[in-house]
C-alpha cells in the first residue's frame, strides 16, 4: 500500500517527483551504509518506476542514481543482477530523458513504430473451476474500466507530451499542449507521435547520445506545434498561471482476460498474437529461413508437397529439352530449378532450451528491446514479448505446466514460436479462505508460499493481493461511471508483470503410469508440485482370503516395492531397493521450509542444471508390526528420503490411485505400477543436423551438447529471484 501510494503522489502532482526521488535515494544509501540488504531490491524497483513515470528530474539526480547502482555491482546475486539492468536503464534515460516511458507505452499499447517495433501483451489466464464466478467478473470489469481511455489516439498523445515534459522541464506549457494535441486530428497527431518516437530513439541508439543535441531536436518539434512565441515565452520563465501542470498518466498495459478451458489453450493464444502483425515485419527474414507463418485459413499443422520430378531425364514432358528463345527470362536463370520438396531445418541446439526462450541472461528489459532479446537466428529478432498471468492456487500451476509441456513439444514439430516470441510467466495466488484445522483438505498454496520466502519483496506485494481480490469481488459494481476510481488491483498486478524481471526455476516431473488392465496403454503425465498416492480398497483372491484373518491392521495399507536413487551430496548414483508396507506416500516437489529456500529449484541462465541436482521429498506412511508380551501389535511410521528418480509398484492385489499436483480432474485409478523422473526438455538431442552458419568448433560443442539430457525447467517471474 505505501507503494502504490507513493506512485499515485507522482501521477496526482508530478512536481513532487523529484523530492519523492530524492527521498528514495537518501533510504537506498543509508540501506547500503548499514547493510540492510533485504530492503535494497524493494526500494530501488520502486525508485525506478517513480523515474519511468517522472518528469523534471534533473541530471544529477539521475547521475546520483546511476553511480549507486554501480556500486551494486559488487554484491552477490540476485543484486547485482536487479543493478545491472537499472544502471543499463539509467545510462540511456540519463542521456535522452522520457526513452523509458515512451518505449513501455509503444511495447505494453502495440503501437505501430518502425524505429521500436516490439510489442508485448499481458494474458490473464483464470480457471473458473478454481476461481469463483464473482472474482473472474470483478477482475474482468476492473480491467475494462482501467481500459475504455487508453485509446492509441490517448496513448500517443501521452507520448508525446511526456516526452516533451521531460526533455524541456519548466520551459514546457503542458496544458497548452495537450490542449493542441487534443484539439489536433489523427493524421497530425500521428506525424508528431512518430518525430518525436524518431528523435528519441535515434538519439538513444547513438554511441555517445548528446542531452544538448536531442534537446535541440524536440524544441523544433515543440515550436511547430504551439509556434515560436509560445516557445520563446516558455524559455523565459514557464506558465506562471500554472500552479498544478497537469499529470501524464502511464497507461496500464494491454491485458486480456482468457477463462481457461483447454490444455492447448495457451499455444493457440500466443499464435493468435503473433498472427496480425507478424507477417508484416518477419515475413522476409522467415522466408528466407523456411519459417514463414501459416495462412491464416488453415490449421497450425506442416503441408507436405509430393515432388512429381523423377530426375530422370526420359521423364522430362515434351519440349523441356527445347532450348529457349533467345532473351526469354529462362535464359537468365542458373541451372535447373526443383521445387515442390520439402526443405531440411537445422537449429542450433541452444534455442529450443529454457534460456533462450526467455532471452539471455542479465539484461531483461527495455535495453533497446523488452527482454533484451537479440538476434535468436540470422536476420530474425524477438520483437513480441507475452507476459503469462496465472491467477489460482497450486491446481492452476499444475494446469500450467501441462500446458508449457505441451507447447515446448509443438515447437520440437513446428518451430514456429521460439524464434518470434518471448515467453514470461507469473503467478499471483488466488487462494480460498481457510478453513477450520479440522479439516483434511490439502494447502493448496504451497507454491506461493515457497516464492514469498525466496523472494520477500514478492511476499510483501503479490502474495497479499488474495485477500483484496476477494474484497474486491464482494464489493457492489459501482455505476457513477462519473467518478474516477484508482484500480489498485490492477495497479498492483501491472508493476508486477513490469518489474518481475528476475525469475524463478521449477522442475517439472513427469510419471508414467501402468494399470492393472494389461490391454490399457501405460499412461504419461507431468507434474509441479505433489503427486499424492492413495491405496484402493482391497480386491480379495478368488480363494476367498480374507484380511480380517490376517489382523485388521495387517490388512491396512499395501506391499509396495520402491526402486529409487539417493539423493547424495557427491552427486553419485547410489541405487536403493526397499520392499515396505504403506498406507500412502506423497512426492513433493516444493521445499518445504525455509532452510531449502536456496537449494535446487533456482538456476541461473549461464548454468546448466544437471538433473541429478534436482530432488523430490518422499513421504511415506508405512505400517510397523512389532512384537511384545500383550502379542502384536501395529503402528505407522512416517519416513522421508529424498530423490530424483523413483519407481514404485504395488506387491500384492491392492491397487493404487495417483493424484497430480492436488487436482481431483487429474486422477488416475487402477494403478499397479508408476515411474517418477526429472521431465526433459523435448528438444534435448532432437537435432541432429548441422548448421551452416556454425564454426567446426561450434558443431563440436553442438555435438556435445546434445549428448546431455537438458531439464524442462519452467520459470516464474519475481522482483528479486532467491534471496540469499
Amino acid at each position: 500500500m505505501w507503494r502504490w501510494s507513493l506512485h499515485k503522489k507522482v501521477e496526482r502532482d508530478p512536481r513532487k517527483s523529484p523530492a519523492l526521488v530524492r527521498i528514495l535515494l537518501r533510504e537506498l544509501e543509508k540501506a547500503e551504509t548499514e547493510d540492510l540488504r533485504h530492503v535494497i531490491i524493494p526500494l530501488l524497483h520502486t525508485l525506478m518506476y517513480v523515474l519511468t513515470k517522472a518528469t523534471g528530474i534533473t541530471e544529477e539526480l539521475y547521475r546520483r542514481t546511476y553511480t549507486f547502482c554501480t556500486r551494486l555491482l559488487t554484491l552477490p546475486t540476485p543484486y547485482c543482477t536487479v543493478a545491472l539492468n537499472c544502471a543499463v536503464q539509467l545510462k540511456t534515460e540519463t542521456a535522452v530523458p522520457g526513452t523509458l516511458y515512451q518505449r513501455m507505452v509503444i511495447a505494453e499499447q502495440n503501437l505501430i513504430s518502425e524505429l521500436y517495433p516490439y510489442q508485448e501483451r499481458v494474458f490473464l489466464f483464470v480457471d473458473p473451476e478454481l476461481v469463483s464466478p464473482s472474482v473472474c467478473s470483478a477482475l474482468l470489469l476492473e480491467v475494462e474500466a482501467a481500459q475504455v481511455q487508453q485509446t492509441p489516439e490517448a496513448c500517443m498523445r501521452h507520448v508525446v507530451s511526456h516526452a516533451l515534459q521531460a526533455a524541456l522541464g519548466e520551459a514546457c506549457h503542458v496544458a497548452a499542449l495537450q490542449k493542441k494535441l487534443q484539439a489536433s486530428p489523427r493524421l497530425v497527431l500521428e506525424q508528431y507521435f512518430h518525430a518525436v518516437v524518431a528523435a528519441v530513439e535515434q538519439m538513444a541508439n547513438e554511441p555517445s547520445p548528446s542531452r544538448a543535441c536531442h534537446l535541440e531536436r524536440l524544441e523544433e518539434i515543440y515550436c511547430s506545434l504551439l509556434g515560436p512565441l509560445a516557445a520563446a515565452s516558455g524559455r523565459c520563465g514557464g506558465d506562471p498561471l500554472q500552479d498544478r501542470p497537469p499529470s501524464i498518466p502511464l497507461p496500464s498495459p494491454h491485458i486480456t482476460l482468457h477463462l481457461w478451458t483447454d490444455e492447448e489453450q495457451l499455444w493457440k493464444e500466443l499464435v493468435l498474437f503473433l498472427r496480425p502483425r507478424s507477417c508484416l515485419r518477419l515475413s522476409a527474414d522467415l522466408e528466407a529461413l523456411d519459417l514463414q507463418g501459416l495462412p491464416p485459413d488453415r490449421e497450425l499443422a506442416r503441408v507436405s508437397v509430393l515432388s512429381t520430378d523423377s530426375g530422370i531425364e526420359r521423364d522430362l514432358p515434351s519440349g523441356a529439352d527445347e532450348p529457349p528463345a533467345p532473351g526469354s527470362p529462362e535464359v537468365e536463370r542458373a541451372g535447373l530449378q526443383r521445387k515442390g520438396g520439402i526443405k531440411k531445418r537445422t537449429w542450433p541446439p541452444e534455442l529450443l532450451l529454457p534460456g533462450s526462450w526467455h532471452g539471455p541472461p542479465g539484461l531483461h528489459r527495455r535495453t533497446g528491446g523488452p527482454s533484451g532479446d537479440g538476434e535468436l537466428l540470422p536476420g530474425i529478432s524477438r520483437v513480441h514479448t507475452a507476459r503469462v498471468l496465472v491467477l489460482g492456487d497450486d491446481r492452476m500451476l499444475g494446469r500450467l505446466a501441462q500446458a508449457y509441456h505441451i507447447l515446448r513439444k509443438r515447437e520440437t514439430q513446428k518451430f514456429y514460436l521460439t524464434p518470434r516470441l518471448s515467453l514470461q510467466l507469473y503467478y499471483v495466488p488466488m487462494l480460498a479462505p481457510e478453513e477450520p484445522r479440522t479439516s483434511r483438505q490439502p494447502k493448496l498454496g504451497e507454491l506461493a508460499s515457497f516464492l514469498g520466502r525466496a523472494d520477500p519483496w514478492y511476499q510483501v506485494t503479490v502474495n497479499t493481493l488474495c485477500p483484496a481480490i476477494r474484497k474486491l469481488a464482494e464489493m457492489p459494481p459501482c455505476l457513477d461511471t462519473s467518478q474516477t476510481v484508482d484500480p489498485f488491483i490492477l495497479d498492483v498486478i501491472t508493476y508486477y508483470v513490469r518489474m518481475g524481471t528476475q525469475p524463478i526455476y521449477f522442475q517439472i516431473y513427469t510419471v508414467k503410469i501402468f494399470f492393472s488392465d494389461l490391454s490399457q496403454d501405460p499412461a504419461e503425465d507431468v507434474f509441479l508440485t505433489e503427486l499424492k498416492v492413495k491405496i484402493q480398497d482391497s480386491k480379495f483372491p478368488k480363494d476367498g482370503f480374507s484380511p480380517k484373518r490376517r489382523g485388521v491392521a495387517e490388512g491396512q495399507g499395501a506391499d509396495l516395492s520402491i526402486c529409487y536413487q539417493k539423493a547424495l551430496l557427491s552427486h553419485r548414483l547410489q541405487e536403493v531397493t526397499v520392499s515396505l508396507r504403506a498406507t500412502g506416500l506423497v512426492l513433493k516437489a516444493i521445499p518445504a521450509n525455509d532452510t531449502e529456500v536456496s537449494g535446487p529449484t533456482h538456476f541461473p541462465h549461464t548454468a546448466a542444471p544437471a538433473t541429478e541436482h534436482t530432488c523430490l521429498d518422499v513421504i511415506v506412511t508405512e505400517v510397523v508390526k512389532s512384537s511384545n508380551l500383550a502379542g502384536r501389535s501395529f503402528s505407522t511410521v512416517t519416513n522421508t528420503f529424498r530423490t530424483a528418480n523413483i519407481q514404485i509398484q504395488s506387491q500384492d492385489q491392492r491397487l493404487l490411485t495417483l493424484s497430480l499436483d492436488k487436482d481431483n480432474r487429474r486422477t488416475f485409478k487402477d494403478v499397479v505400477r508408476f515411474e517418477v523422473a526429472p521431465c526433459q526438455e523435448p528438444s534435448s538431442g532432437a537435432q541432429k543436423s548441422k548448421a551452416p552458419w556454425l564454426s567446426s568448433h561450434q558443431q563440436k560443442v553442438m555435438e556435445m551438447t546434445k549428448a546431455k539430457p537438458k531439464p524442462l525447467l519452467m520459470p516464474i517471474n519475481t522482483f528479486s529471484g532467491i534471496v540469499q
